[in-house]
């Protein structure tokens, strides 16, 4: 993409929102995908029900989806959007590594990446909040956007 064909700026350089007017409404879904590693022994607890805050995964669930409905307050440029589904998932390792992917849809005239991305993200960052008094060393890594499909851009798909 040439710097002139960048669509966040208006004539006189400075950032602008893009006018989405003309574009049609589609369905449009995006699942992004986020990372913590942690010790064991927070992972167990994390399953067992024992970390002092409450049900981390069902916090963090709560978490993603509200930053799913929030993203456009976070991020200047993003649109605020009516998502039409916003749902979180968790998968681990069993010993070290803890998986949270989401997925939004909308139908409507811009996607939902942002909105996916902002999710795992939170989400992840609940987990670190919720066990840092256990296990300060957490590290949040490897988010990014698995799939996009919709839109005049039509599918993306994350190489494995």
């Amino acid at each position: 993409m040439d710097k002139d064909d960048l669509t966040h700026f208006n004539d006189e350089k400075r950032a602008k929102m893009v006018d989405v007017t003309s574009k049609s409404e589609t369905k449009r879904r995006a699942i992004a995908r986020a990372t913590i590693h942690m010790n064991e022994e927070t992972l167990a607890r994390i399953h067992a029900g024992k970390i002092a805050k409450g049900d981390v995964l069902a916090v963090a669930q709560v978490a993603g989806i509200m930053a799913a409905k929030k993203t456009s307050e976070l991020i200047p440029m993003c649109h605020p959007i009516m998502r039409t589904k916003a749902d979180i998932s968790f998968d681990d390792d069993g010993k070290t590594a803890l998986t949270i992917t989401s997925e939004v849809v909308t139908v409507g005239k811009t996607g939902v990446e942002m909105e996916a991305l902002t999710a795992v993200t939170i989400a992840a960052l609940t987990i670190y909040d919720m066990c840092k008094a256990m296990d300060k060393g957490m590290q949040i890594e490897k988010t990014y956007l698995v799939e996009k499909t919709g839109g005049k851009s039509g599918t993306f798909k994350a190489e494995a």
